[in-house]
């Protein structure tokens, strides 16, 4: 994913930098000089490896001759320290010349324990000046030590005792208070030498093989993090909702091609408050009213705060309604650190312009439709009602009044169509008995009640006077019994109740119907929305109850809400103010 000002941008991806990309070039550095050294070692073959475990002793030796020439050149005349050399440049010849990667795995230790005997004959040689030469054990003691096998320190130890004794035994020494001593001593601090570098050498390479995992499980991470990486750049980059991630100072860190092509979002419209002499601003649902800085989507979110589908409008402040504004529907979520604080906020913003110009239409069209519906069928309810009045239709009276109650019925619904698509109803206050209308309501639906064989039962605290329109609450009490009723088909019980909770007048139906799921709640206050077992069972209804009952229930600036479970039925709130 690329970076801001980086080479290679991808077009309609932008990132902000962030605290966590530190700079690792002193660490990297510093381990330069080790991956050298593994990469040397591990060029080598088995052969090389030996000569270079060798190669220390043996340059050694070489510089211990030179040193007898110049100090004790008589001993370099005596044969058996020329033998003894000569063991040294056999050892180093065999180290260079075997093929030590055909033969077992530890092959190779024959060449350290013989350099323990070599080094034994040349101190035995040497006499009692070259005593210090037994100090040249370390290298090959050290040698068979770090090897993970503990039989290679068995071995270290053996050898050490075997440079004493092999010597002395085959040079006829006679037994002294020095030999003596080297023999116990000797050995010993060998021993001591060789368990610390056996143990020295495991604890570094356990400590280098969790290096190594760590190291693999790193690269690991790092491969699946380059490729969710780049399945969220294709992502970002194909879908046309505009993303804008910020941290928790409202910080760009990421947006996607979808927003910076949008001009209406890059021009400042939704990202903060318009520079002063700029044109594109911010608007509220209701196209007019700008909204303030401090509540712009991406500074609320940058807050902390979360928000499903709001509806902005963006565009020129004075274009007012026209075609150069247009709408968003905007969700905010927020992002939290490992340690549980606010990192910051993921937003999206959906164009919905001409979603919302559609259902404008939609709107108009349902209302336009409507009001030249309930013309007419006002002129047929006026003109059955003298029809009714006049004297000899009594042989049709009962097929008149079946007319008449359907066209009431009718006329019902053209009037919920026209409320519907205003979305706004005209209420008359005044201060009313909710209670007695809750029981108005009940009263009159106990024959469809015993009908269904359903149990309707009123549960209210009298009087609970509020100030609301008692012919719309009459409605929305009426809508809410004949669902929970409707909704009962196998008979049950529905429970209206009614009481005061504070300031507020609070009544509730519930029923032990069908019940919804909690995708229909969702869509529960929907215009035209019918749950599917509601459309398998046939149950009547339009779909409009809920949202008319909605729409006068706020526009007493009350509440409405809903809890339900399938197969355990539906409980309906109305939360509405005293005054």
């Amino acid at each position: 994913m690329s970076r801001t000002g980086e080479p290679g941008v991808e077009p309609g991806l932008r990132h902000g930098a962030g605290p966590e990309l530190a700079d690792r070039s002193e660490p990297a550095g510093k381990s330069h000089l080790a991956d050298k050294v593994d990469a040397f070692f591990g060029s080598l073959g088995e052969r090389g490896r030996v000569i270079v475990r060798q190669l220390p002793l043996s340059i050694t030796v070489v510089l211990v001759v030179a040193a007898a020439r110049v100090f004790h050149p008589d001993t370099l005349a005596d044969a058996r320290f020329q033998l003894a050399l000569l063991a040294h440049t056999a050892l180093f010849v065999l180290s260079a010349a075997v093929p030590w990667g055909r033969l077992p795995r530890g092959a190779y230790a024959v060449i350290p324990a013989l350099d323990c005997v070599a080094i034994g004959f040349t101190r035995e040689a040497g006499g009692p000046n070259f005593n210090v030469l037994s100090l040249l054990l370390v290298f090959p003691v050290i040698w068979l030590s770090v090897d993970r096998n503990r039989a290679g320190v068995i071995l270290a130890v053996a050898s050490t005792v075997l440079s004493t004794v092999v010597p002395a035994a085959a040079f006829a020494a006679l037994p002294a208070q020095g030999p003596v001593l080297r023999t116990i001593f000797l050995p010993l601090v060998m021993a001591a030498i060789a368990v610390t570098a056996h143990v020295v050498a495991g604890t570094l390479y356990r400590q280098r093989q969790t290096l190594v995992r760590k190291d693999e499980a790193l690269a690991e991470a790092a491969a699946e993090s380059l490729r969710r990486q780049r399945l969220l750049d294709a992502v970002l980059s194909t879908v046309n909702v505009a993303v804008w991630v910020v941290d928790d100072e409202g910080r760009d860190v990421l947006t996607n091609k979808a927003l910076e092509t949008d001009a209406a979002l890059c021009g400042a419209a939704l990202s903060g408050p318009a520079p002063s002499g700029s044109r594109p601003r911010l608007f509220q649902a209701d196209r007019t009213t700008p909204v303030p800085p401090e509540n712009f989507p991406t500074a609320r979110a940058a807050a902390g705060e979360t928000f499903t589908d709001e509806l902005y409008w963006a565009g020129d402040y004075d274009a007012g309604e026209g075609e150069e504004m247009r709408a968003y529907s905007v969700t905010a979520r927020a992002m939290s650190s490992v340690n549980g604080n606010h990192a910051g906020a993921v937003i999206t913003f959906a164009e919905v312009t001409a979603l919302i110009r559609a259902l404008s239409a939609k709107d108009n069209f349902v209302a336009t439709v409507s009001h030249e519906l309930r013309t007419p069928l006002t002129s047929i309810l006026g003109y059955l009602e003298l029809v009714l009045d006049e004297p000899g239709h009594e042989d049709i009276a009962e097929e008149l009044r079946i007319v008449q109650r359907n066209a009431h019925h009718l006329l019902g619904l053209v009037n919920d169509l026209i409320a519907i698509a205003s979305e706004r109803i005209e209420l008359t206050l005044q201060d009313a008995d909710v209670a007695g209308l809750l029981a108005s309501v009940v009263a009159s639906s106990h024959a469809k009640a015993t009908v269904s064989g359903v149990q309707l039962v009123l549960d209210v605290e009298e009087p609970l006077t509020a100030r609301v329109d008692p012919g719309r609450m009459r409605q929305v009490f009426g809508n809410l019994v004949s669902n929970a009723i409707k909704f009962s088909p196998d008979g049950g019980r529905v429970i209206a109740r009614a009481h005061r909770a504070n300031s507020r007048v609070v009544c509730s139906i519930s029923d032990t119907g069908i019940g919804m799921d909690g995708q229909e709640q969702e869509q529960a206050f929907t215009k035209f929305f019918r749950s599917a077992r509601s459309r398998e069972t046939a149950i009547p209804g339009a779909g409009l109850g809920l949202p008319i009952s909605k729409t006068i229930v706020e526009g007493h600036g009350g509440s409405i809400s809903l809890r339900s479970a399938p197969g355990k039925g539906t409980t309906v709130t109305v939360s509405l103010p005293v005054s």
